[in-house]
């Protein structure tokens, strides 16, 4: 594995890096007396320490038996969108089409009650029975109450430090307060035998949120595979809708694009952005848009495919699309690639596996696959600065 860290300038640090230009700019008497004010030398220090993210690198071949792929795919739970790219491709083989349209649906319940996740008939149907997938919707993850139900059963809330202690339940300080403890993560394994109903842990977390707290929350939910059937008692009683994954696709003509072999991961990725947001590459005179261009060596792909799916995307749908590529590159003698980016979301309490989802600075947890039709694959894992380390 490599581990790769980006040393490009944030906005804010250009920001403070041109003030102090402008600062340096004035006639003498001026400089003297303002640096003394803003001291310069601890701000050129400051801009040295840009903010880091971290991208973890793997190579390996479906062929290999100890390649990890299921399990890595499996560790980022909640996924709000997932893009596709596919070269010498107008338009998506009914197979793959087929294979978008099908993503599990999700429901949207309005103002739920948390306390209702520790629902007896709740905990029997779902949270015993297979895997639910359950996460706040519309809360900021550096400033609100956040909360998610994972698929092997663990509940975690991520607190502001008021809710945390008018809650009064065991737990731990964020690991990403910033000087003063301002947040909590409070996490419940609801599968333990001590959370079992009826137990006292399971009363006390009962009573904490169903009479100290009071929190509720627009909860995103999904199960796998019982589907609605296994949550139809919790949404009977609340304000709910059925959602749809969002399809949308379209193609790509003239698309330049570089040497996917021998391309740095920091600029692969950069360019699959771009191509993802119809952003050009070319860097004209004209444009004002970007100045991005495609690393060299490049070749010109007469059509490419873009497609994508948005919505609460369970990492099995994920698995079964990529199964589909593969049997794509094997069954068409023109493609010779393809890529898909799968994307968590960015205010989401957790983003690998168990690990808490920073707060302080971006938002990214996202891999990115890239496969070959020799059967081999690179598997780039993206995370922010203070997260924990991909799998």
């Amino acid at each position: 594995m490599l581990h790769h860290v980006p040393n490009s300038l944030p906005v804010h640090c250009v920001t403070t890096a041109t003030r102090l230009a402008a600062v340096t700019s004035r006639p003498n008497e001026d400089q003297k007396r303002i640096r003394k004010k803003l001291n310069p030398v601890k701000m050129c220090a400051d801009l040295s320490r840009t903010p880091r993210n971290l991208l973890v690198c793997e190579r390996s071949s479906f062929l290999d038996e100890k390649n990890r792929l299921s399990f890595q795919v499996e560790q980022l739970r909640f996924n709000y969108k997932v893009s596709l790219l596919l070269p010498e491709c107008g338009s998506a083989p009914s197979h793959l089409e087929s294979t978008l349209n099908s993503f599990s649906r999700f429901y949207l319940v309005k103002k739920l009650p948390i306390y209702e996740l520790l629902d007896k008939d709740f905990l029997q149907n779902a949270v015993y029975q297979g895997s639910v997938y359950g996460l706040s919707f519309g809360t900021r993850i550096d400033e609100d109450n956040c909360v998610a139900l994972m698929p092997n059963g663990r509940l975690v809330l991520s607190l502001d430090k008021d809710s945390y202690e008018m809650l009064g339940f065991e737990g731990r300080p964020s690991r990403f307060n910033h000087r003063t403890c301002s947040r909590f993560v409070v996490p419940v394994d609801l599968k333990e035998r001590s959370m079992a109903p009826g137990s006292p842990g399971y009363r006390r977390l009962l009573r904490a949120l169903s009479s100290h707290l009071k929190l509720q929350t627009d909860f995103l939910i999904s199960h796998h595979p019982g589907g609605g059937a296994s949550l139809k008692a919790l949404l009977s009683r609340y304000d709910w809708s059925e959602r749809r994954p969002e399809v949308c696709s379209r193609r790509l003509s003239d698309l330049v694009c570089p040497d996917l072999r021998s391309c740095d991961p920091h600029s692969l990725l950069e360019w699959l952005g771009a191509a993802d947001a119809d952003v050009s590459c070319e860097n004209s005179s004209s444009s004002f848009l970007s100045t991005l261009t495609c690393p060299e060596p490049t070749t010109t792909l007469a059509a490419a495919l873009s497609a994508s799916v948005s919505g609460l995307l369970l990492p099995q749908d994920v698995q079964r699309l990529v199964e589909q590529l593969r049997c794509h590159l094997q069954q068409e003698q023109t493609a010779s690639w393809a890529s898909v980016t799968v994307h968590g979301f960015a205010d989401g309490p957790v983003s690998w596996g168990d690990e808490e989802h920073g707060v302080l600075t971006g938002g990214e947890n996202f891999y990115n696959l890239l496969m070959f039709q020799d059967h081999t694959y690179r598997l780039h894992l993206a995370t922010g600065p203070q997260d924990g380390c991909p799998p």
